[in-house]
């Protein structure tokens, strides 16, 4: 909406739920109504009104109309300046959805929210790694080097080189471009004349157990039940 733009998750049990218009359009408007107002927690958004009832009320009634859990997960509001475009791609029917926000070029956006559906940024840049993460990491590659029984005195140089091809998987700046993978991001996008202010990568589940539970035992205990 002009200025602001709100990613929002919301869980169904099935994928046939979630491509019920009835679904579609609660999604939308949760993401609206979260649009139109200033929260910060799920909590707060649940308490909004859309029309004559609170989000935590329709949520409620489409369960008991559909006959499956629903359940209003995360959301993200992101609010750009004048001079900044924001950039959006949604995948697999909204199973994965970005909003990126760049300065100046629209077209360059997209293609940035593209990048980051495809290759799954972590981060936007190398500082935006956390130190813990990065030692982490480095203490696994260290190890590895070791396994592999490499020279003790190159070890550190091999780990070095190896960070670098880490941040070229984590860092969405230091991936390369989908389009034309013999430049960076960072390098199509300066080309272009932008700049890459943020971007929000949402993938539905991610995070979440996946139960390993074998799918005709549940149906046989639902029938026995």
């Amino acid at each position: 909406d002009e200025g602001t733009a709100a990613v929002v998750e919301v869980n169904s049990e099935t994928d046939f739920v979630a491509k019920n218009q009835e679904f579609v359009n609660l999604v939308k408007t949760i993401a609206s109504t979260i649009i139109d107002n200033n929260v910060s927690t799920v909590e707060e958004a649940l308490k909004l009104k859309a029309g004559e009832n609170t989000l935590e009320e329709l949520i409620i009634d489409k369960t008991s109309k559909i006959g499956e859990k629903i359940s209003f997960r995360r959301f993200e509001i992101v609010e750009k300046e004048d001079t900044e475009v924001f950039g959006t791609y949604s995948h697999m029917g909204g199973k994965i959805a970005v909003l990126t926000r760049l300065t100046n070029n629209e077209e360059v956006a997209k293609d940035v929210a593209m990048q980051a559906a495809a290759m799954r940024p972590l981060y936007l840049t190398r500082e935006d790694v956390p130190s813990e993460v990065l030692e982490k990491e480095r203490t696994i590659l260290k190890e590895q080097a070791e396994n592999e029984g490499l020279d003790p005195s190159k070890i550190d140089m091999i780990v070095n080189g190896r960070i670098n091809k880490y941040y070229e998987e984590v860092c969405l700046i230091d991936q390369p471009f989908i389009k034309e993978n013999k430049q960076k991001v960072s390098k199509y996008v300066e080309s272009n004349g932008s700049k890459i202010i943020s971007f929000t990568r949402y993938e539905v589940g991610e995070g979440i157990e996946k139960r390993e539970e074998n799918f005709a035992e549940e149906v046989m205990k639902q029938i026995n039940g």
